[in-house]
């Protein structure tokens, strides 16, 4: 079961509605709308096709909006594109013109005010670069030191100099009003240089009605890297935003940030995404590089919650085979990590509060007992985010009222939301979680599970107690002799029930005492359940022969009933209630 989410972005490549099932069934945790291109009927169009197939397969996926944020684009060239050659001049105009060769407009026209000569510009993520040799009131003069192709609203960066361009723009408020209006779970907010930025934001979603969309934060410049910390603390969730941050930070410092950012991030219980070029060969070729499978791979090394794809999923030739082999690649690396080891040397400090102390006890208690899961009772994600923080073996299953939370949990690794009926009792809520997951296939009868939730009942942020529980009903106790477990159907041979007469090849033997006829019996049983101890007749043949045997289980010929199905639990030593011959319980 693979715990690291994939972020697919939706686009031209996705717009047929049996492509995107397929990518849902592929393996999509969260699907990503860039608001850096396409206009607000294409994307509504998109996210009403994603919320149909997300109804329709019932699966929790998160819907992320990423903003424009804050950047400088080219504008428009006359012929779509340009050739730009090392040593011409290139000037870049605050003027509404029509570029050419020589020329073409900017965004922002502030950039003339906060270059100086002598300065870099990279375009199009840095393939092309200038070198600024004057600055006018409305002109960037510069020559060409890398040339190359370059076409309609490219993006332009410029290292180490202070960009003043106002965070929150207007077209991103607009962009942020229909997230509100179509129920996005999450607004991924580009080039975040300060706390103070996503803040803006904050307020911003407060006053329209969107306080219950989560932000995460993309680190892509030296500004962002710089107040990392200050960053985390007031965001949702960070996004190592691997394609700007290669321009505007040298690419040498790249490998080393992203490992120091998803370990700050997960330290503090926020999930946190890797992106860009994880598979981008993919966009064009039906299989990865190994370097790109490589970077995959040292991602979920690093610790990653999610890994992002962008143009592989948005504008490829193989959007579908793209997620296969991102899952694939997970799944097969994650099978490489100890994560029992991870959990035992983990240096992640825990705060003196009780949610804390409550998920790292529960992470402990899981792998001390060897659990099948862990379940989080939640209702605004906190439990499950903290639990998932110390990133443990088994599997997290979140249970949950909201619908929201339900999707948004999508995000964060190893959890496995489920959606819950609201209830009013401990014990309600925690059996309606179990239950669920029981029926789900994601645990099965005699599994040992770890619950966390809190007290009250229904109030977020409350996490304080733990409880141990095995799955499913036991009817009888004993003792294994093998560790052997198994099913079947009773025969209880007791002078009130069964008779030898009525054993049928297959059963499972119930007996009180040894006799003759039933040792010749035990071969062909399935299993045995005895009243006796390990010495008895019956005890020493079943273990001769191999076969399942639980030994001092008391009252067994009196609790267990001929005809009933069950399962044995060689390792605990428990019989738990199975199905019926007729397929009722």
């Amino acid at each position: 079961m693979r715990k690291t989410k994939i972020i697919c972005t939706l686009g031209p490549a996705t717009d047929d509605t049996d492509v995107l099932r397929r990518i849902f069934l592929t393996g999509m945790d969260v699907a990503r709308l860039n608001f850096s291109h396409g206009t607000h009927e294409e994307h509504l169009k998109r996210v009403e096709i994603f919320k149909q197939i997300r109804d329709e397969l019932k699966k929790p996926v998160a819907l992320l909006l990423d903003t424009k944020g804050p950047e400088i684009r080219l504008r428009t060239f006359k012929n779509g594109e340009v050739i730009l050659k090392e040593g011409d001049k290139f000037t870049l105009t605050t003027e509404e013109i029509e570029g050419d060769e020589t020329r073409v407009s900017i965004s922002y026209k502030g950039l003339v005010n906060d270059v100086n000569r002598g300065d870099r510009i990279l375009i199009a993520d840095g393939l092309i670069e200038l070198r600024v040799l004057e600055v006018t009131s409305i002109d960037i003069v510069c020559e060409v030191v890398n040339g190359g192709e370059l076409s309609n609203r490219k993006g332009v960066n410029v290292p180490g100099v202070t960009v003043r361009l106002p965070f929150l723009s207007d077209n991103d408020k607009k962009d942020l009003i229909f997230g509100i209006k179509n129920d996005f779970d999450y607004v991924a907010l580009s080039f975040v240089r300060s706390a103070e930025d996503v803040k803006v934001v904050q307020k911003f979603m407060e006053e329209n009605g969107g306080l219950n969309i989560k932000l995460i934060s993309k680190i892509e410049n030296r500004d962002g890297v710089r107040n990392i910390d200050e960053i985390i603390r007031v965001s949702d969730g960070v996004m190592v935003a691997r394609g700007d941050m290669g321009v505007e930070i040298p690419f040498e410092e790249i490998p080393h940030l992203q490992k120091m950012i998803i370990k700050k991030t997960v330290s503090a219980g926020k999930p946190v995404i890797t992106a860009t070029q994880m598979l981008d060969s993919m966009i064009r070729n039906p299989r990865p590089t190994r370097a790109e499978i490589t970077d995959v791979a040292n991602a979920i090394y690093d610790g990653t919650s999610a890994l992002m794809l962008s143009g592989e999923t948005s504008i490829g030739k193989y959007a579908e085979l793209t997620v296969a082999t991102m899952a694939k690649i997970a799944e097969k690396t994650e099978t490489e990590i100890d994560y029992v080891k991870l959990f035992d040397n983990t240096h992640i400090n825990i705060s003196r509060n009780v949610t804390d102390a409550i998920s790292y006890s529960t992470c402990s208690a899981a792998h001390s007992l060897n659990a099948a899961a862990i379940i989080t009772i939640t209702k605004s994600g906190h439990t499950s985010r903290m639990v998932s923080r110390y990133r443990p073996k088994c599997p997290i299953i979140a249970s949950t009222p909201l619908r929201k939370v339900y999707n948004q949990l999508a995000l964060s690794w190893g959890v496995i939301p489920m959606l819950a009926e609201e209830a009013t009792t401990t014990d309600e809520i925690f059996q309606n979680a179990v239950d669920n997951a029981l029926a789900a296939g994601l645990i099965k009868n005699g599994d040992l599970v770890v619950i966390t939730g809190g007290m009250p009942v229904g109030i977020s942020g409350t996490t304080n107690m733990i409880k141990i529980h095995i799955v499913g009903d036991i009817l009888v106790s004993g003792i294994s002799l093998n560790g052997l477990s198994a099913t079947g159907v009773l025969c209880v041979i007791a002078s009130s029930k069964s008779s030898p007469e009525d054993f049928k090849g297959g059963d499972i033997l119930v007996i009180e005492k040894s006799s003759e006829q039933i040792l010749h019996l035990i071969k062909n049983a399935s299993a045995v359940i005895t009243e006796e101890g390990a010495d008895s007749p019956t005890a020493i043949v079943a273990r001769a022969l191999d076969i399942p045997v639980i030994v001092e289980a008391a009252k067994a010929t009196e609790i267990l009933t001929s005809g009933i199905a069950v399962r044995i639990d060689g390792e605990k030593g428990l019989v738990y209630s199975g199905q019926s011959k007729s397929g009722l319980k």
